[in-house]
């Protein structure tokens, strides 16, 4: 691999630097919240806290203990935006920390607590370079959500606050009722203090924590909405340049499209990277779009993009020479799986390894299942509204799955090349398979969908019929599914597979229960496919469950709060890596 240039290699040592900057002063802060927290609800050193009320009186430390408590948590909470690199959050962690120095002085001349806020500051300071992040317009946490945090984090500290200021032990369904009553409701609580000063410092605290949990949900919510999000029709119409000027590209491309993506482009405007930021990992699908040497100018567009917004940068299902211009740019790559191929020239039915399909479309048509296979653009507006009508019927739950490997619409202008392959049975539309263009002979498979009611073999039936079909549509390939860890299921099976590797075998297959792995890698393995490796490709180990946790939320495996919609479905509605092109766990069949 050649090496980078040195001014490359510069950029990336100091980018790095700034990284573990960013990460030290995060967890500074981090630490100055907990602690702040902590000595807010301790009772402070008598001698110390007599020189403090003699001079500002004990309502004034009162006070400043409860608010010690309230800027402990919102630095607590600080603390992400900073890993992140957020500026914002760089402004208003000074601000609190100084605050928060001064504030441990008034509550009981707590020096220890005040030089580590002034320490965490000047770290801030020093550290000031790595903290160039724009606020995430694309991730602002929802309010409900925030609120039911803050609700949770200040019932448990104001449930602290009240047992360390009771002398003797008393029921924890009291000390509860008090938080939620006396602090956060203004009545009179059931627990009763040995002193007047103790409940006074209760009720500060309590009253301050109650304030924030309302304030600040409030806030998020009266927040101005980021409004629609996705490609514009400018955007639009460069990326199908990018994909007609290259015409044997990936097979993925087709779905940057997507209009729940956004996507940057090189300055020469050659090359794209389409991408999608998701709990803030920029989740970028497929290779670079446009002509391979002016890839590199389209990566770092993106690496800038995502340094500038404090996301974490990540590809999902690259080919292998768009994975080593990412390894190229910095980024680790693994193999995530392999995308089953079938050359239309090789194909045929012939044989004893094709003896499954070959009885499977017999059986279909003696069964009187007919089917056609045309473009969209061929298309009656009668028929695709049929077609879109039956999809959303046939859909496996409320959520249209889709990301790397779906589209997300069906018969949309501009869509005219995609291909619909249908089954029909007494003049009923059955089943439909749904495919985009590759370049301009081959396709990818988008969809598959079919009654609930279908016997067995139809989705054999479709794959072949658009098979036979692809010479006259001028197609010499079709992309099937993606099959994640298939050489993990394959080699594991073999004869003195190792323990390593037949364990984790095991494990793909007990989540097969779950997930189609395994029963989606041995239908694309039935039409005879060249597998094509698909790789992952992160920036360090460590981000590694934020990405995969990224990828659940993008395959609608987990739920994502807050997202805008976009042409009806929901921003989080996407396919999963392990099942891209099959949502409909009904149309794989044995």
């Amino acid at each position: 691999m050649p090496r980078r240039p040195p001014a490359e290699r510069t950029a990336t040592v100091w980018a790095e630097r700034w990284e573990r900057a960013a990460k030290a002063a995060s967890f500074l802060v981090l630490v100055s919240g907990v602690v702040g927290i902590i000595s807010g609800v301790l009772p402070p050193q008598r001698a110390r806290l007599r020189i403090v009320a003699d001079v500002l009186g004990l309502p004034t430390v009162d006070a400043a203990a409860a608010t010690s408590v309230g800027l402990g948590i919102v630095l607590v909470l600080l603390a992400r935006g900073l890993r992140r690199r957020q500026r914002r959050a760089w402004y208003l962690a000074i601000a609190l920390l100084l605050v928060g120095a001064a504030v441990h002085l008034v509550k009981g001349l707590d020096v220890e607590e005040a030089v580590l806020c002034l320490t965490t500051v000047v770290v801030l300071v020093a550290a000031r370079h790595a903290f160039v992040a724009e606020p995430d317009a694309e991730e602002r946490s929802h309010p409900l959500v925030l609120l039911l945090g803050l609700f949770l984090t200040s019932l448990l500290a104001g449930y602290v606050v009240i047992r360390v200021n009771l002398r003797g032990m008393r029921p924890s369904g009291d000390a509860l009722r008090a938080t939620l009553l006396k602090g956060f409701l203004g009545l009179h609580g059931p627990v009763m203090f040995p002193t007047d000063r103790r409940s006074d410092v209760v009720s500060a605290t309590l009253l301050a924590l109650g304030i924030l949990t309302a304030v600040v949900p409030l806030a998020a919510a009266l927040r101005t909405s980021r409004g629609q999000v996705g490609l514009t029709a400018v955007e639009t119409l460069r990326l199908h340049r990018l994909l007609d000027a290259r015409p044997g590209g990936d097979s993925l491309g087709y779905f940057a499209l997507r209009q729940d993506k956004h996507v940057v482009f090189s300055a020469s405007g050659k090359a794209a990277v389409s991408y999608r930021v998701v709990s803030g990992v920029a989740l970028a699908s497929g290779d670079p779009l446009g002509d391979p040497e002016a890839w590199p100018g389209a990566i770092t567009a993106y690496r800038e993009l995502v340094a500038l917004h404090g996301w974490t940068p990540a590809v999902l299902g690259c080919s292998e020479q768009g994975g080593t211009a990412w390894q190229r740019a910095g980024l680790s790559v693994v193999e995530l799986g392999d995308e089953a191929v079938v050359d239309v020239a090789t194909f045929s039915l012939a044989g004893r390894d094709m003896r499954g399909v070959r009885q499977a479309v017999a059986r279909m048509d003696r069964a009187g299942y007919r089917t056609r296979v045309r473009r969209v653009g061929d298309l009656e507006p009668n028929e695709l509204e049929e077609l879109r009508h039956a999809s959303a019927t046939w859909r496996d739950g409320t959520v249209e799955r889709g990301f790397s490997m779906a589209l997300g619409r069906l018969g949309e202008p501009g869509d005219e090349g995609c291909v619909v392959a249908e089954s029909h049975h007494d003049g009923q539309l059955q089943a439909l398979l749904h495919f985009v263009p590759w370049g301009r002979d081959g396709l990818s498979l988008d969809l598959m969908r079919r009654a609930r009611d279908c016997p067995n073999g139809i989705n054999e039936q479709l794959v072949v019929a658009a098979l036979v079909a692809a010479p006259c549509l001028g197609v010499r390939h079709i992309s099937l599914n993606f099959a994640v860890f298939r050489s993990a299921l394959e080699r594991g099976a073999r004869l003195g597979a190792g323990p390593i590797l037949r364990l984790w075998r095991a494990t793909l297959l007990l989540a097969s229960r779950f997930w189609q792995i395994e029963s989606l890698y041995r239908f694309n393995d039935k039409f005879g496919p060249r597998w094509e490796p698909r790789f992952l490709c992160f920036r360090r180990t460590s981000d590694l469950p934020r990405v995969m946790l990224a990828a659940l939320q993008a395959e609608a495996f987990l739920p994502s709060f807050g997202r805008s919609r976009v042409h009806g479905f929901p921003e989080s509605a996407v396919e999963t890596a392990i099942d891209t092109a099959v949502p409909d766990t009904a149309a794989i069949t044995d």
